[in-house]
């Protein structure tokens, strides 16, 4: 193996270079003749070339040390250093054909060089230079290529970008990759070729995969067709083919991508659910200049909310929370966001009536994202007490107070789990949404609100369990093998929250269309194969049974629900029963149970109000 010197002296570059220029001189002069070396005719050219072989390597040697073309390190070579090679040859040869001109004028009559010499040197110099440096160059890469098992992979993308993520790896020596060829979708480019390699359908993953020994696809498309991408990625894990995935360019250092940005795809994109658009002027004109209140700011919906918000310049956002630490984190990371919206971070418990009529006398909201919520089944179920206080009392208090101020807009964020209640935390989310209709009617401000079901990567959902659970080596545990939920992302979520309040008229319950719903062990299996772990091998998947409340399948409707659709396609409005006459008075009576801390008795209260909350796998059940 040839071994390199961290740094080889400046001298022996110039002897190199100077050798070369000599070699070119010689090979020059033979290619003039023929090459024919008869010693009359080489001792003849002798005779004339020997007056100026001197000046020849003086030149040379002074030219390319003013250019300090041995100054950089040739097996870092660059096209900088490139361009001083170029300038240095092409200085030295119209040097030399000036003091051709000179001496054949004012000397000998012969020419320092003739024309065609001064060409062919030309050409024979700069090439056999720039090969010598690029020659070092190949061999000191080799030399320290990663000593790793070589990795296949594909790139899917044979754009600009799936170009730089080939070249980014072959230039990363620390990379053990070794790009075999691009997928693409686009049926004109399949078959050619680009930069050396052949492109193939999306559909030949599986086939490629037999065939190559492929490990991975890179995906490099910045806005690959939502469709498409997820059935890439199935044929990926079909194929036990791990997926990666090049970061938004934006994200780069300093501009350029680094292999070490290449990293597992997120989950979100096995959805393959295509983007939201949004009517950006209605939205502009709805909340441009308000005052707007979100609780729950630091939960996941709540600043996914402040950060969609933020697009449209309202003229203040209240962000109000009771969790210290991560209103402090959300703070920290908005004040570096250039906004000219004025931000007012409040700690606040929204079941404290003094704290949030201090609050609405201070900032007079304009329009309130309710997003405050107690929402894990299995606490909520332990603790029904602090459901009734949270997500009705809390709720309420909101209500009343956007009502008494003349809130323009109250938009209360609900879940699925309200629908057909089979838990505390549904059954008290769905008499919040209960009193909100009821309000609606009774004052100037318009009450909507929006139902749908799990937020990937949101606070305590099952994504970062899964995650956490495959860093610690396992099991990831599921409940049931026949669990399915509905799933979205957090700016999916957020937007069709804003969407449905800039259509909504007061008294709606909006409910988004969730895709398919997915099997909670389909999305364990894939999280670990994304994590390029082999299931059953690496890590396993344990079944831990229902927990309290827990349903085996959401739903998004009741069974006296019927919609009626909208502008939207992914917005549906819920039609529902008209509430009890006394529903404010069984409400009063339900948190009046709070002092009393009789979970039974609470529990009961709200099957009361709510006939359809039915309990299942919970200690409620005998109270059905």
């Amino acid at each position: 193996m040839i071994q390199f010197r961290a740094r080889t002296p400046r001298w022996i570059i110039i002897v190199i270079d100077l050798l070369i220029a000599a070699v070119s001189l010689m090979l020059s002069y033979l290619i003039r003749f023929d090459l024919n070396t008869e010693f009359s005719i080489i001792k003849t050219e002798w005779e004339v070339l020997s007056k100026s072989i001197l000046v020849y390597f003086l030149i040379k040697f002074l030219v390319f040390y003013a250019l300090k073309i041995h100054k950089g390190l040739v097996r870092y070579t660059s096209t900088q250093d490139l361009r001083r090679i170029l300038l240095a040859s092409i200085i030295a040869s119209l040097i030399f054909l000036i003091l051709s001109l000179i001496r054949k004028k004012f000397l000998d009559d012969y020419y320092l060089f003739p024309m065609s010499i001064l060409i062919m040197e030309f050409i024979f110099s700069l090439s056999f230079i720039v090969g010598s440096r690029f020659v070092i160059k190949l061999l000191y890469l080799e030399s320290i290529k990663s000593k790793q098992t070589k990795e296949n992979v594909l790139i899917y993308g044979a754009g600009t970008m799936g170009m730089i993520t080939k070249r980014t790896i072959e230039n990363d020596t620390r990379n053990n990759q070794v790009v075999l060829g691009f997928i693409d979708g686009n049926e004109k480019l399949v078959g050619n070729r680009i930069d050396g390699q052949q492109i193939y359908s999306p559909e030949k993953i599986i086939e490629l995969q037999k065939q190559l020994s492929i490990t991975s696809l890179i995906i490099s498309i910045r806005n690959p067709a939502a469709d498409q991408l997820k059935k890439v990625i199935e044929n990926c894990f079909e194929a036990g083919i791990k997926v990666q995935k090049v970061p938004d360019p934006k994200t780069w250092v300093n501009g350029e991508l680094s292999a070490l940005q290449i990293v597992k795809i997120p989950i979100e994109d096995l959805l393959g659910r295509a983007p939201i658009a949004l009517n950006q002027e209605k939205m502009q004109v709805n909340l441009s200049d308000k005052i707007i209140l979100v609780t729950g700011a630091a939960g996941s919906i709540g600043s996914g909310l402040v950060l969609e918000l933020l697009r449209y310049n309202p003229k203040k956002i209240i962000l109000l929370d009771q969790a210290e630490s991560p209103l402090y984190d959300l703070e920290n990371h908005l004040r570096q966001i250039e906004s000219k919206t004025q931000l007012e971070f409040v700690i606040g418990d929204i079941c404290s009536l003094e704290r949030m009529q201090k609050l609405f006398e201070t900032f007079f909201p304009q329009i309130i994202f309710h997003a405050a919520a107690y929402k894990h089944v299995p606490m909520m179920e332990n603790n029904p007490s602090e459901a009734i206080q949270t997500n009705i009392l809390g709720t309420k208090h909101l209500v009343d107070l956007a009502c008494l101020h003349n809130v323009q807009k109250f938009i209360f964020i609900s879940t699925d789990k309200a629908v057909n209640p089979t838990n505390v935390m549904g059954a008290s989310k769905r008499i919040a949404e209960m009193y909100a209709q009821q309000k609606n009617k009774l004052g100037a401000t318009k009450f909507i609100t929006t139902r749908f079901g799990n937020v990937l990567g949101s606070n305590g959902s099952v994504i970062p369990l899964f995650q956490k659970q495959i860093e610690n080596g396992g099991p990831v545990t599921v409940t049931d093998e026949r669990v399915t939920r509905f799933f979205m992302t957090i700016p999916e979520a957020c937007q069709l929250v804003l969407e449905a309040f800039a259509m909504g008229e007061g008294g709606e319950i909006f409910v988004f269309d969730m895709g398919e719903s997915i099997k909670i062990i389909d999305l364990a299996k894939k999280m670990v194969q994304l994590s390029g772990l082999e299931l059953d091998k690496d890590i396993s998947i344990k079944i831990i049974g229902l927990r309290p409340g827990e349903k085996l399948y959401e739903e998004l409707l009741a069974d006296d629900e019927n919609t009626m659709p909208t502008h939207h396609p992914k917005i549906l409005i819920a039609k529902t029963r008209d509430n009890s006459s006394k529903l404010s008075q069984e409400i009063d009576a339900l948190t009046a149970l709070f002092v009393q801390q009789d979970n039974k008795e609470i529990v009961r209260k709200m099957k009361e109000i709510v006939p359809e909350f039915i309990s299942q796998n919970s200690t409620f059940e005998k109270l059905d």
